[in-house]
């Protein structure tokens, strides 16, 4: 059972326990991901507003508040939740909107900005939301055919194409070709978003079809074995697995209120445990290694125009 802390944070006005997690960023913080031994957080810092450009990837390490800037070189660099921070190699992998298109890059964990390395390189094919395996070798990523010219790049407009789950190869010394890619899901639907399990048999995604948007699961290495996890009439986004596997964390619609807060469902598919209250908005979570703890995004209002979102984390743990 998910038991949560009891100690709100008045001055921030929730109910639910939830601090903040400041590292002295202005603009929108987003996308929280715990490094493998949970002293720091990855995450993507839109230098504007919500997902208003350039974006950097800034990690922030908890015990001091510090903030050290990983990647920036004035485009869009942006990582996923969950599985973009890897153990076994001490790599990241993110999206970068570098010209001539979005492609996946990879940087070790002690890196400075300059020291990335591209992971993708296709053309007319867009790669984004990047995670890795358990073991590093492989990256698993939403994959897009580029607009048209003319039409908008943004990949939540249809205009952009359905996504397709893809996987690769880590190459450091060339980036992957479309002849590298093996195809998860085929496109038929709008998948995003993909997150690996830890133990590398499994990978989440978000589905958007006819039915709205909902989580679905897939073995790696059989395409087209995808399964639904959720359903029903609300929605559901930004899925990753807790370090022992057994649930999903994700940001879901909440019945009769306008508004995502964050939930923890099993693999099971039994009915999900409501994890935030706020008045606003919590999306993007992350589990922390040690299942403790769940980093996420907030906003007291819908983040789409806002100035940003701020990083809170809030304690849970297992009876």
């Amino acid at each position: 059972m998910l038991v949560l802390a009891a100690w709100p944070c008045v001055a921030c006005g929730r109910e639910d326990g939830a601090t903040p997690l400041a590292f002295g960023t202005a603009g929108s913080a987003q996308n929280p991901c715990f490094a493998p031994d949970d002293d720091r957080v990855l995450f993507t810092h839109f230098r504007t507003a919500y997902n208003e450009g350039p974006a950097d990837l800034v990690v922030g390490t908890l015990a001091t508040s510090a903030a050290r800037t990983l990647v920036a070189d004035g485009n869009d660099n942006i990582n996923l939740p969950g599985a973009a921070w890897n153990d076994a190699t001490g790599r990241i992998v993110f999206t970068s909107s570098r010209p001539p298109h979005d492609e996946v890059f990879a940087i070790d964990d002690e890196g400075a900005p300059g020291d990335e390395w591209p992971v993708t390189g296709r053309e007319g094919l867009m790669a984004f939301e990047p995670s890795l395996s358990p073991d590093g070798t492989r990256v698993v990523f939403e994959s897009h055919v580029e607009p048209a010219e003319g039409t908008p790049d943004d990949p939540e407009d249809l205009a952009a194409g359905p996504g397709a789950i893809a996987i690769v190869n880590v190459d450091e010394g060339r980036p992957a070709g479309a002849a590298d890619v093996v195809f998860v899901t085929d496109g038929t639907f709008d998948d995003r978003q993909p997150n690996w399990s830890p133990a590398g048999d499994l990978v989440v995604f978000q589905r958007r079809d006819d039915d709205g948007t909902h989580l679905w699961v897939a073995d790696p290495d059989q395409p087209g074995s995808e399964r639904p996890l959720t359903s029903g009439d609300e929605e559901e986004t930004d899925a990753s697995f807790s370090a022992d596997g057994l649930r999903v964390v994700y940001s879901g619609s909440v019945e009769d209120e306008e508004r995502a807060s964050v939930f923890v469902i099993d693999l099971d598919g039994e009915a999900p445990i409501r994890v935030t209250r706020s008045a606003g908005y919590d999306g993007a979570p992350s589990f922390s290694h040690d299942g403790r703890s769940i980093a996420f995004e907030s906003s007291d209002e819908d983040p789409d125009g806002s100035m940003g979102t701020s990083l809170f984390v809030i304690d849970v743990s297992e009876e």
